[in-house]
């Protein structure tokens, strides 16, 4: 990869299908940061992390490892992450590598993978930051590949815009949500959070969550519902359900988010962008389908964390 000058953002895929191969791209990527005097944050799957730092030298530079399967199961909460490096490194360039996508991943997380990675081309657009975000190319269905060469097209990921980031957005993303199943229970609300809160509660315990668990549903489905009352005219529905796998609350409002980064980057606790925040950091996933007709957000939590 050529090293970009200035502040533009270089956001690029890298598609392998052998551990070898993963691991020299990776590494080279690496040193040649480092060579540069740029610092690495390294957030990749697992173990994957081990067979990287098995090439890696004892020289000087910062390299800094994290694990994708906890920071990246919500994807928005990548972004932040990636922010808070680089504001600890003010006044030069830092490097990243980033594997959102992985195979066993559902078809709502790689979609939220493939948003996150459009949203990538915004929020860093004129931002000095290497990325590399490697593809599993013999495990990943070939759709999550072909939207990752969408999201990865360069120069022109590094000129988003409001109006453009959309541009590398797959399609399948911003079609509305699969309806609820019939068994959710369906619960609509005004200014009674109290009511949210207990229903959200009694459900979450008897989905078998633990307490910090519960508490942190419970916390997510209300900022949510206290978003409607602070910035709507009406009033807004809860629908819940349990699979074996997991707890889904969804909440509707006619409210509308017109800013995309709205819970990946902090604002202050007036904003609705504040709420979101919060429920991003809790959640195992989140999903956010917005527009004029309203916005629908999507909480899911694990039931086994």
């Amino acid at each position: 990869m050529d090293q970009p000058d200035g502040g533009v953002l270089s956001h690029a895929a890298f598609c392998y299908r052998s551990q070898p191969e993963y691991a020299a791209a990776i590494v080279a990527f690496i040193q040649a940061g480092l060579a540069a005097g740029e610092p690495v944050l390294v957030a990749v799957p697992g173990a994957r992390a081990q067979v990287i730092r098995d090439r890696l030298d004892d020289g000087p530079g910062e390299v800094v490892f994290t694990d994708m399967t906890a920071l990246g199961r919500n994807p928005a909460r990548i972004i932040p992450e990636v922010r808070a490096f680089a504001d600890k490194h003010p006044g030069g360039r830092v490097r990243f590598v980033g594997e959102p996508a992985w195979p066993g991943r559902s078809a709502a997380e790689l979609c939220e993978a493939a948003r996150h990675e459009a949203l990538v081309n915004l929020a860093f657009a004129q931002a000095p930051i290497t990325i590399l975000c490697p593809y599993d190319a013999s495990g990943l269905p070939g759709s999550v590949l072909a939207d990752a060469r969408r999201a990865h097209q360069e120069p022109a990921s590094a000129g988003a815009t409001r109006q453009t980031w959309r541009d590398n957005l797959p399609p399948e993303c911003d079609r509305p949500l699969s309806p609820p199943p019939a068994e959710a229970e369906v619960f609509p609300y005004d200014t009674d959070l109290a009511s949210v809160r207990r229903l959200v509660g009694g459900h979450a315990r008897r989905a078998g969550l633990t307490g910090d668990r519960t508490v942190d549903l419970v916390l997510a489905v209300n900022e949510i519902a206290a978003n409607t009352i602070s910035h709507t005219t009406g009033s807004g529905v809860l629908q819940i359900w349990h699979t074996p796998e997991e707890i889904v609350a969804q909440v509707h409002d006619q409210g509308e988010i017109t800013d995309p980064l709205a819970g990946r980057v902090r604002h202050g606790p007036d904003d609705r962008g504040h709420g979101l925040w919060l429920v991003n950091q809790v959640c195992d996933l989140v999903e956010i389908r917005t527009g004029p007709a309203g916005t629908t957000v999507r909480m899911h939590m694990r039931r086994a964390s």
